[in-house]
């Protein structure tokens, strides 16, 4: 699943589409004139045009035998596009999909299973956030492309006037102490709304619960689970040392906005987040710095929620081994550095996080990245979200309920959606 800070990552929403052939978007036919051309569909905003032709280039002069053509599809309405092209026959030989809809896609038999070619690829140093959703049924189907995830965006500035070192806050309980010490003073320790789900998620999983849990093939909710419980409780401690809404998340209003025009001292946020707050006030430019969020322990960093892509290969695609020529290229270690370098995201494999050392929020990201996590990895979780009980379940928490019987009513509503929707 997707989420975007200014073209970072965001959720996929379902509308109608047409097949590969037929697609809208933007194409780059490419200069190869070999014997198997392979259509790929990437999404906007993914890579950059210089990038996407600087990858082009380099594949066909190193795979004189295949053409590339890409077509750029646009986010709003692309998971029934890509549904109505896997049940097609005229489908793309490659597709970039969000992380965790590749079961949706997986669940009607329409993807390539790439079990066999995981290791070729090396898979054993993949992000567990990428591969895992990029599975279904123990059979990986997408292979994980980039990653992108929330870190702490800072005033260093107010963290200066405190006396704070923010390299030294590496545990939850240190970050608690921080915060309290900048929520003085007509600061906003930190702006957290109440209803940033997935950062609670985050939380969750440092205590080592999930959203919903799965036994014998049915899948229900665990919000009212001990951990579950303490990991609201610590988003509910944080919240209150800001002046975030406890109704509504960090769209409404623009958490960026909010930073740009008070004395805000953090966000939680992509690093993305950062160049927002800039461009709403510009005398912020060098008074923003980044940290990946606190662990319960110092030499683990908080759990994230991992957003990204992985890249799929239609069954009824007709170029199975250009496409997945193609795949191993894009992801692979030399490409990788570079698609990290261009566009500030984390690589896909652990062992690459050093390629963004040189950028501050891309670096902050990686060290996030080796402990990400997605939400639970079925179909029927699309029906979770369309609802989201989730959000209700924390506004009533942050004020005044019973975090164990409010987890209660929120996860029977999960269930009820999972089931429904698997």
């Amino acid at each position: 699943m997707k989420f975007r800070v200014l073209a970072a990552v965001s959720a996929l929403v379902m509308t109608t589409g047409l097949s590969a052939c037929s697609s809208s978007g933007d194409s780059d036919g490419g200069s190869g004139g070999g014997g198997t051309t392979i259509d790929v569909w990437l999404m906007r905003d993914s890579v950059s045009a210089e990038f996407q032709a600087e990858f082009v280039k380099g594949f066909e002069a190193a795979h004189p035998d295949i053409e590339v053509k890409v077509q750029i599809q646009e986010w709003d309405g692309i998971g029934q596009k890509v549904t109505a092209a896997l049940a097609s026959n005229d489908a793309p030989d490659v597709i970039e999909t969000g992380n965790t809809q590749v079961a949706q896609f997986a669940e009607s038999g329409g993807l390539l299973d790439l079990s066999d070619r995981v290791e070729e690829m090396g898979g054993e140093d993949w992000l567990k956030g990428l591969a895992e959703p990029g599975a279904y049924e123990g059979k990986q189907y997408g292979i994980p492309y980039y990653a992108a995830n929330r870190v702490v965006i800072y005033r260093t500035d107010l963290f200066e006037q405190a006396g704070i070192d923010a390299k030294a806050v590496k545990t939850r309980d240190q970050w608690i102490e921080a915060t309290e010490k900048l929520d003085k003073g007509g600061n906003q320790g930190i702006y957290l709304p109440g209803q940033m789900w997935y950062a609670l998620g985050g939380f969750i999983w440092d205590e080592g619960g999930d959203f919903a849990t799965e036994s014998g093939g049915t899948w229900k909710g665990a919000l009212d689970t001990p951990e579950a419980v303490r990991g609201m409780e610590f988003y509910a401690r944080l919240q209150a040392l800001g002046k975030g809404p406890k109704d509504s998340d960090e769209a409404e209003p623009p958490q960026a906005e909010v930073m740009a025009t008070g004395k805000v001292a953090q966000v939680i946020s992509s690093p993305g987040g950062a160049k927002a707050v800039i461009e709403n006030n510009p005398a912020l430019k060098d008074k923003l710095g980044f940290f990946p969020i606190p662990g319960k322990t110092a030499d683990t960093p908080g759990a994230v929620f991992t957003g990204g892509s992985d890249l799929v290969v239609p069954t009824v695609a007709g170029n199975h081994e250009a496409a997945v020529t193609f795949i191993k290229e894009l992801t692979g270690d030399e490409w990788q550095k570079k698609l990290a370098v261009a566009m500030s995201y984390v690589p896909n494999k652990t062992t690459l996080a050093g390629a963004v050392a040189a950028d501050p929020g891309a670096s902050a990201m990686a060290v996030g990245a080796a402990n990400g996590h997605a939400t639970p990895n079925t179909p029927g979780w699309a029906a979770v979200e369309a609802e989201n009980p989730i959000k209700d379940y924390m506004t009533a928490v942050l004020t005044g309920g019973d975090p164990r019987r409010e987890g209660a009513k929120a996860s029977e509503e999960i269930t009820r959606a999972m089931n429904s929707g698997s």
